[in-house]
């Protein structure tokens, strides 16, 4: 029996990655025929396109394209202090791991969650994340999954990360003790950060660099923030500096394009795919 691409590792345009929400207004199997179309073998799936067609449905589509999964987001959201609200949120990552396991995604991408207005208290928050990083830890590694915490831009904190730099994802993952929980380095929230040499380095000294993603930071910003992520070459960030790093660290794994960008989800998919592409070719992929 043939295994099925989402199973080999590719041979399309190397090492790129195309991220669901690069495309999020584009019919998913518009998207994925868009991606193989242009060479590209690989996508990020997030847990919304299961709901949407169902796991199974959404693996064959997947196979059927001739596509990979380099990752599915999004797990965490591991703050809340209550016993029934913790309880469901840790019933739901162990969820999106088998979502994972099904879908052939060696990664779950972690968004740990934020705070709320009733409970400031950040590090109670962060340290509630640990503990529940440290909970399922076991599950992931037994699955044979990867739990890659994302540190976000200090201006998401009160509402998606209370985990706003690489080093303190990386605290958080060698407190587990597992070889299963590492971090992914995504450079609109980590492009600004002084230590993110050093930490980039201790990632990969650690066996903990699992990813990682590009996208520009674009001004002015959004009303919408998220959405002020942009085409690689638009905005203010160093892609061969940050990715030398990465390659400093033996990294050969997917690279994944994730643009939240009201104009790029206007633009027609097959022009944003042609742009992406040459932009990664031009600035990440001779650094890589």
């Amino acid at each position: 029996m043939n295994t099925p691409p989402s199973q080999r590792l590719g041979t399309g345009t190397p090492r790129l990655s195309l991220n669901r929400w690069s495309f999020r207004t584009t019919p998913l199997q518009e998207f994925l025929e868009i991606t193989a179309s242009h060479g590209v073998d690989a996508v990020g799936l997030w847990r919304q396109d299961v709901e949407e067609v169902g796991l199974d449905a959404l693996r064959r589509r997947v196979d059927d394209a001739g596509l990979r999964v380099s990752s599915l987001c999004r797990g965490g959201f591991l703050t809340a202090a209550e016993g029934t609200a913790r309880a469901a949120a840790l019933e739901d990552n162990r969820r999106a791991i088998d979502e994972a396991v099904a879908l052939g995604a060696p990664t779950l991408v972690m968004v740990v969650g934020g705070i709320t207005q009733e409970d400031k208290d950040i590090a109670a928050a962060r340290a509630r994340v640990a503990e529940g990083i440290a909970e399922l830890a076991p599950y992931a590694e037994s699955a044979g999954v990867t739990l890659a915490l994302e540190p976000m831009h200090p201006m998401f904190t009160a509402d998606r990360a209370v985990i706003a730099t690489l080093d303190q994802a990386l605290d958080i993952a060698e407190g587990t003790g597992s070889a299963a929980v590492g971090v992914v380095v995504d450079t609109y929230h980590v492009w600004w950060d002084p230590a993110l040499a050093q930490a980039i380095a201790r990632a990969g000294e650690g066996g903990r660099l699992l990813g990682y993603q590009v996208c520009d930071w674009n001004l002015p910003l959004a009303a919408e923030p998220l959405f002020s992520r942009g085409y690689m070459g638009d905005g203010y960030i160093d892609f061969p500096a940050i990715t030398r790093m990465i390659a400093a660290t033996g990294y050969t794994g997917d690279i994944e394009v994730e643009i939240f960008n009201e104009d790029v989800w206007a633009t027609p998919a097959d022009e944003a795919a042609r742009i992406i592409a040459e932009r990664f070719e031009q600035l990440v992929l001779p650094s890589a």
